[in-house]
């Protein structure tokens, strides 16, 4: 036996029933908490299109408790049952409670007395028994159909789920070159389980804000739109951690945060896909958040919410302490740093010292998208990943060639290996072959992308893990291509799993 109260239908074994609407108001009375306002909405709803949809948004928004009342079975009008069309009001997540109106409209609404009642635009015109209804009890008759428009939705909605299929073009001329085949990468996958990785930087929350274009302004040439839709994402070093145990790893993250809601939010998400969080707060920062306004598939504005002074004495001493507990069972150790002070230099030091103490596998990633960064005080590394940009500024050298600039970087930093990323034109690698110098090249492997954010961290992570494996770095190189090809085929920084990338691996290479 099924049964719904607050409002909703009944269902025995024997016989179909409704609940009241009389019935119906005590139970949604019983349940209003006084100060809450109450909309209510009422239509045949028999088929829920997004004229609708619009509609109970805009109700659901300016208002605490949202009510719709369908019409019951008889009217020629009214084509699919009750039954089925309360369910189908159900299943909206907007909508509260939902009833059959088994008296007449006027009846139920002067009982009910919600303080807010919605019609759609196109009755604005005519005569509404309700306005003189709700004038008597000091409530509201609200004509609207919302201001949300769906294809913004459904866009962002699509560009959020990345496709199944492959999404990447491998050059066949790189993998002849360094002798390997897909097979020897598909191995170097099935290893990432065996891994156990730290992740240690600066945890940050990526917020995407769709929006409906407006216009221009009247009074200055601003551009003018309205928010529709927030999606929020784990990003910065938590990406990080979260991509390497998408790859199988087993996955320890040790972060700096803020005593903020958006950190418990962080540490729900990493915690439900299975990575091991240290989080320590730090009472004068806020945990970073980057909120990207986005229009018709293109970003408006970017608004980062952060601070950017180094952690204290005592936070740098406990993060020291968490990694010495943990570096016995530690296989890799990931820098993730975005420059906002979670890894201040002395910390950096200590945590590289002990890693080479331990003979512990190291790579670091510095971003300085809008902020100054310095890879090269990540000495000793086995592995680099910078930008042009910052490669360049850690060497002070604008004019070189590139080959120059990794070159010089190499040395400066002392890393074995180095890859510059290229954005558009891909990336490039720095390191030994056969005892000697070597360069070499890689395209972009996705040459459609919807969000490049989150492109590098997704390359930093697996390139580093496949080397971890035993893979060489023209490997690992093609590898952490691939899951960036991957990573860009949607929108927002979503962590990788394994079986995705398995997919782009039995690709045939062109």
């Amino acid at each position: 036996m099924a049964m719904r109260l607050e409002g909703r239908w009944l269902e025995t074994p024997d016989a179909q029933e409704w609940l009241s609407s009389s019935r119906a108001i005590d139970a949604i009375r019983s349940q209003v908490v006084d100060g809450q306002t109450v909309a209510f909405v009422s239509g045949n709803f028999n088929v829920v299109h997004p004229g609708h949809l619009r509609l109970l948004k805009f109700a659901s928004e300016i208002s605490d408790v949202l009510v719709v009342g369908i019409h019951p079975d008889g009217p020629q009008e009214i084509t699919v049952p009750a039954r089925l069309r309360l369910e189908a009001l159900e299943a909206i997540k907007m909508v509260d409670h939902t009833v059959l109106l088994d008296q007449p409209l006027s009846d139920f609404i002067a009982k009910l007395q919600p303080d807010i009642v919605v019609k759609g635009n196109e009755h604005k015109e005519h005569e509404n028994v309700e306005e003189t209804l709700v004038a008597a009890y000091g409530g509201r008759l609200v004509f609207a159909s919302g201001d949300v428009t769906f294809s913004s939705l459904g866009l962002l909605r699509h560009e959020l789920e990345r496709p199944t299929g492959p999404q990447t073009v491998k050059p066949r001329d790189y993998m002849t070159r360094h002798g390997f085949s897909l097979a020897e990468l598909r191995n170097t996958l099935t290893s990432f389980s065996d891994l156990r990785v730290t992740v240690i930087g600066d945890l940050i929350l990526d917020a995407y804000i769709t929006c409906e274009p407006v216009g221009m302004s009247q009074e200055d040439p601003t551009i003018v739109v309205t928010p529709v839709e927030e999606r929020l994402f784990v990003g910065g070093a938590g990406i990080v951690a979260a991509h390497a145990r998408g790859f199988g790893a087993e996955v320890r993250f040790l972060t700096v945060v803020g005593n903020d809601t958006r950190a418990d939010f962080g540490l729900t998400e990493l915690n439900a896909s299975g990575v091991q969080t240290t989080f320590l707060v730090d009472q004068t920062r806020p945990t970073t958040l980057k909120q990207r306004y986005r229009a018709q598939g293109k970003t408006l504005l970017r608004v980062n919410d952060l601070r950017q002074h180094s952690i204290d004495e005592a936070l740098m001493e406990d993060l020291l302490k968490r990694f010495d507990d943990i570096a016995d069972s530690t296989d890799l150790l990931l820098f993730s740093d975005f420059n906002y002070g979670c890894l201040p230099q002395r910390l950096v030091d200590g945590l590289i010292e002990r890693g080479l103490e331990k003979k512990i596998m190291m790579a670091a990633d510095s971003q300085a998208s809008s902020q100054y960064a310095d890879i090269s005080r990540f000495k000793n590394m086995d592995l680099v990943t910078p930008t042009e940009r910052e490669a360049r500024l850690a060497i002070r050298d604008f004019e070189s060639g590139l080959a120059v600039a990794s070159e010089k970087l190499q040395r400066a930093a002392n890393a074995d290996h180095v890859v510059i990323t290229l954005g558009g034109e891909g990336l490039m690698i720095r390191s030994w072959k056969d005892g000697s110098p070597h360069t070499d090249r890689l395209p972009v492997f996705n040459t459609a992308p919807l969000d490049v954010a989150g492109a590098g961290d997704s390359l930093f992570t697996s390139m580093a893990m496949a080397m971890r494996t035993g893979a060489d770095v023209w490997q690992s190189a093609y590898l952490g291509s691939i899951t960036a090809g991957r990573q860009v085929g949607g929108i927002g920084n979503k962590p990788l799993d394994v079986a995705e990338i398995f997919g782009e691996l039995l690709d045939i290479p062109v």
